[in-house]
């Protein structure tokens, strides 16, 4: 018995884990229209939202249908068997969650402990038929209709929310276009009636459904009254919001996307706590029948009492939302994920987080011809109507003026998403379509964002390649959940208390190791964020030195790297570098991705010290694509398993790196303290190390003469002096625009 008590506590001390990674996780579904819009300041809409959250745990009743007998029949599993089945659920579900949140990849959180349970309850059922002589078949184990049910609930959501969010954003940017607040006296009341009737009403059936003062006879009364209560919700709120038009500057939008914020965090903690706590507590139940049973044979104990209802103790539901709250304020990976969503419906360009590939590109191109079809047999006075309405150049400069502060879209988008998917999740709920909050709210994001004009052509195949990781995401949640779970499940049923001890350590060095990449990756991110908005020149001055440190410092040591591995044949040295060069690239993408930002805010006195930063950073960007060159035949030189350079070979590039090297930190230094003396060095140290570099060249070409090297080793040696010849030129570079543009230009 001892054993099954040390199973539920681990199932516990699971469950506060999956709060954790699971709330990260599901944050974006409710604070990306209100962060992305900063339609408050950032502590207030998490106030809002931690408010919601926790009213949401603590008002529901924690009926864990599904986790006890929504995707199996309990009634045909053992109590030993049903352990077995959470536990490996559980495990599942923290590694799984917590490695989408650190990737900062939005999922389902519903889907994924469906499926979990599904991949669990299946390995348990084939072992059972394996090893058992009465066993049932898999079919009458599994309620395999569940699965289904949400698949399709997959497809159907992700099609109607991104419909349902382009079609009434593009209605409602007619109707207010960018330069909203010019329309809100004539329209914002109607507008505002209409979408906080919807969100009353989802705030009803779904936001506090399983509230325990939601009787059945109260539950059927609003069914019943659908329109008389949505009509009464919108004639209310229309005059109330009306009156404060005519007598106050009220901004009708705020109000609705805070509300919204409030429904859908409420409902999100009182439907989805299931999803973090639903199977600890069905193991708590299960452990607590088979104590009153008087401990019998756990192998033959089986499951019936489980199919009943058992309401969750008050308690149980404070502790979680207590931890849910504290999870949202003050989880980075919370961040990671709401960013990844924001980011893709901004409506700017900027640095894509996402690669274009074939399939994105196609689309852009096949819906740009389709739009040009359209738009070539439109009136023209239609048609520079409805260009007037969505120009966003009084939201652009509402952005400027902002500065750090700028909003990634305007609040009308916001309210926008927060009423559709208000509507279609309450109308799933009433349908009783399995719809997953995480699909709808993102998608109608998504279809909202384009309605918009945010996926212009200079973002749209990064924006559509967005989407489609994430839905592809969603997809991969499910088969990773029913993959791993059955795995887990089976590792469990034979390995016994020894298979537990060693979950519990993988899922402790999991969650180790990928924190550990989440903090590296969000330092490397704050690197390279402009967090000054205005750019004077000694601003400009300053970073294009930091600039020139940071990227200098790390080409330098990744060729030393490279130099190095290549001396002891070492691959996987050279595999590390790879990476770390892989991260500068990267860096460099985004600093060059913010030109135009930075620009737009540079005075007009300082234009000059504007075009020595874009310059620098292009220069830079040309010695990183130099040092790709460089260190990218090395590896694959290596990893062909040609014949390493000989020591003579490593000296001669090595003294070549330190000439460099030095020649960088001279540069720097030159932009930090403008020295005529560092100038004169650098411009008579250039031409001593090209002699340099021939000089090597000569060497080598002498031992080919001596047949002292083969072919794979002369091509290496002569690329590698090639591009270290290149970076010395582009270093040269630098000097030359720091001289023109500072020390002798308009800019000294």
């Amino acid at each position: 018995m001892s054993v099954y008590l040390i199973i539920v506590v681990v199932l516990f001390i699971l469950a506060i884990s999956d709060l954790v990674v699971g709330v990260s996780n599901d944050a974006v579904n409710f604070l990306n229209a209100a962060v992305g819009s900063r339609s408050a300041r950032f502590k207030a809409i998490m106030v809002v939202a931690g408010l919601g959250v926790f009213v949401g745990a603590v008002f529901s009743t924690g009926m864990m249908e599904v986790a006890r007998k929504g995707i199996f029949h309990p009634e045909y599993f053992a109590f030993s068997e049903i352990m077995i089945l959470f536990l490996a659920v559980m495990v599942t579900d923290v590694i799984l969650l917590d490695a989408f949140n650190t990737f900062g990849m939005p999922t389902s959180t519903t889907v994924s402990i469906v499926f979990e349970l599904l991949g669990a309850a299946v390995a348990v059922s084939l072992m059972k038929i394996l090893m058992q002589e009465d066993a049932l078949t898999l079919a009458e184990y599994i309620n395999s209709s569940k699965a289904l049910a949400i698949i399709s609930g997959i497809l159907v959501s992700v099609v109607l929310s991104f419909l349902g969010g382009v079609i009434v954003q593009y209605l409602t940017r007619l109707l207010f276009s960018f330069d909203y607040r010019k329309n809100l006296k004539k329209f914002g009341a109607l507008w505002g009636g209409m979408a906080f009737a919807a969100i009353t009403y989802f705030l009803l059936i779904k936001g506090i459904k399983n509230a325990s003062f939601m009787t059945h006879d109260l539950k059927q009364a609003i069914l019943e009254n659908t329109w008389n209560i949505i009509l009464l919700s919108f004639a209310g709120w229309a005059i109330i919001l009306q009156l404060l038009l005519m007598f106050t500057r009220l901004d009708v939008f705020k109000p609705i996307v805070l509300v919204g914020t409030f429904a859908l965090a409420m409902a999100f903690a009182g439907n989805d706590l299931v999803n973090f706590i639903g199977v600890p507590l069905a193991g708590f139940n299960s452990y607590q029948l088979y104590v009153d049973a008087g401990a019998p044979d756990p192998d033959s104990f089986m499951m019936t009492a489980l199919a009943g209802k058992v309401p969750t103790p008050t308690v149980l539901l404070l502790i979680a939302g207590l931890i849910m709250v504290v999870t949202l304020w003050t989880s980075k990976k919370a961040k990671s994920v709401l960013s990844t969503s924001v980011d893709l419906g901004r409506q700017y360009e900027g640095a894509e987080r996402f690669d274009s590939f074939a399939v994105s590109r196609s689309l852009v191109r096949n819906f740009a011809r389709l739009a040009e079809f359209v738009n070539e047999r439109l009136p023209d006075s239609w048609k520079s109507w409805v260009e007037s309405r969505f120009d966003d150049r009084s939201f652009t400069e509402e952005q400027k003026k902002a500065g750090e502060q700028a909003p990634a879209f305007d609040m009308v988008r916001a309210a926008v998403t927060l009423m559709v998917a208000s509507i279609l999740i309450s109308i799933g709920t009433t349908l009783k379509l399995p719809l997953s909050t995480t699909y709808v709210t993102f998608m109608v994001f998504m279809g909202a964002s384009l309605a918009d004009g945010a996926w212009g052509r200079e973002s749209a195949v990064y924006r559509i390649s967005g989407v489609l990781s994430v839905i592809g995401g969603w997809f991969f949640t499910a088969l990773s959940a029913f993959t791993v779970a059955f795995v887990f499940a089976v590792i469990f049923y034979f390995g016994g208390v020894i298979a537990l001890g060693l979950a519990l350590i993988l899922v402790a060095y999991v969650l180790y190791r990928t924190h550990k990449y989440h903090t590296k990756k969000m330092e490397d991110a704050a690197l390279a964020e402009d967090e000054i908005h205005v750019f004077t020149r000694e601003v400009l001055m300053e970073k294009s030195i930091k600039r020139l440190r940071e990227i200098l410092g790390r080409l330098t040591e990744v060729i030393d790297k490279s130099l190095t591995g290549l001396e002891k044949d070492d691959l996987y040295v050279l595999r590390k570098v790879g990476k770390e060069y892989k991260a500068i690239e990267e860096e460099m993408e985004r600093v060059k991705s913010k030109y135009n930002r930075v620009l737009d805010q540079v005075p007009e006195e300082d234009i000059i010290a504007g075009q020595l930063y874009v310059l620098v950073v292009d220069y830079l960007d040309e010695m990183v694509v130099h040092v790709g060159h460089l260190i990218k035949p090395i590896i694959r030189h290596v990893d062909n398993s040609h014949k390493p350079l000989s020591p003579i070979q490593i000296e001669e590039l090595k003294n070549l790196l330190a000439q460099l090297k030095l020649r960088f930190d001279t540069v720097v230094h030159l932009f930090e303290t403008g020295s005529e003396e560092d100038l004169k060095k650098l411009v008579g140290s250039l031409e001593p190390f090209m002699k340099a570099v021939r000089t090597s060249r000569k060497k080598q070409i002498k031992r080919i003469r001596n047949h002292e090297v083969g072919t794979r080793n002369s091509v290496l040696h002569f690329h590698i002096l090639g591009e270290m010849r290149n970076l010395a030129l582009f270093s040269n570079r630098l000097v030359r625009v720091y001289e023109d543009l500072v020390m002798r230009g308009e800019g000294g």
